[in-house]
């Protein structure tokens, strides 16, 4: 299989800062952000030790495709896509809240339920809901945005009572945040897929609110195969997905959730490899287009060269 990048260490011409997040890292500019999409992966928050061919550049071209599909919709970040795994955009000041939005009652929210809890981030839901089932409408579950750690379940109460973010901020976020789920729902039913939960991250750019970050891809969202839902939820079995929660279910039945005192298990070569094709799925099944792997023998040196030559042009201008 490829080569996969796991870190990065770059200094790039005009560099002023680096920060190094669960799956991408970061090298800030004056105006400037560069995205690079490393093949990490994590999982309950907590980044796994082996890297996954191709899922940086799996989620770096869903990511690029969706922004660019509702840039229409809610202005985004983005300025350049130069190599399939970097993305260049306006450094924003992000919100310290993730706009997470659930159609379906799936993942942490049917895990909550289950456990007897019928108020997720202050949002009540209905009684005799059953996992996977749809909610009543779509709603929105805030989490706070951890820099190390855990993010945390919390409501809009609480975000705008403590002054996280602007009541009039908010329902610009809340109001994005519908709008986006619309429109990835409806392009998501085109390719026989149901979006069953996702999250945005929005930033300011001067006094402009912004969506940053990626948007549709495995590592935000899941996804069920629309065709067969209906039988499976009246039968009671599980739901055909495409997300990495079958990777938090693989961790789960090795005795891992990420909490204090668990170590996370050992993850064999045939597993790696089958995350990595799953991703290339999802990438196939959701925008339609066929995946061409990277066939680059030293990713690392492609991508610092593309990178550097985009900066040192800008300078130019």
């Amino acid at each position: 299989m490829n080569q996969a990048i796991k870190e990065t260490a770059f200094q790039f011409p005009g560099q002023t800062a680096f920060y190094k997040g669960k799956v991408r890292d970061v090298y800030h500019f004056p105006e400037l952000l560069v995205v690079i999409a490393s093949d990490r992966i994590s999982a309950f928050d907590v980044v796994l030790p082996k890297a996954i061919p191709f899922k940086g550049q799996v989620l770096n071209q869903i990511a690029a495709k969706f922004l660019s599909a509702t840039a229409d919709i809610v202005p985004n970040w983005v300025l350049d896509v130069p190599h399939p795994q970097v993305t260049i955009g306006k450094k924003c000041e992000p919100f310290k809240v993730e706009m997470v939005i659930r159609g379906y009652l799936a993942g942490h929210a049917a895990r909550e339920y289950k456990a007897g809890k019928r108020s997720i981030c202050g949002v009540f839901l209905p009684e005799g809901l059953k996992e996977n089932d749809p909610l009543p409408q779509p709603i929105i579950t805030p989490t706070t945005k951890a820099s190390e750690g855990h993010d945390e379940d919390i409501s809009k109460e609480q975000i705008l009572a403590q002054g996280i973010v602007s009541a009039e901020d908010y329902a610009v976020l809340e109001k994005y945040t519908h709008a986006l789920f619309e429109k990835g729902t409806a392009m998501a039913r085109e390719k026989g897929l149901i979006l069953v939960d996702t999250k945005y991250e929005f930033g300011k750019f001067g006094d402009e609110i912004l969506l940053i970050d990626e948007i549709h891809t495995p590592d935000s969202s899941r996804y069920f195969y629309a065709e067969g839902y209906e039988e499976r939820q009246q039968t009671g079995e599980a739901q055909k997905q495409l997300s990495k929660e079958f990777v938090r279910q693989w961790l789960i039945a090795h005795d891992f959730q990420g909490k204090e005192g668990q170590s996370i298990p050992e993850i064999p070569q045939v597993f790696v490899e089958e995350i990595s094709d799953r991703y290339i799925e999802l990438f196939e099944k959701i925008t339609g287009d066929t995946f061409v792997k990277s066939t680059s023998k030293n990713l690392a040196v492609d991508i610092e060269k593309v990178v550097t030559e985009y900066i040192l042009k800008l300078n130019q201008q």
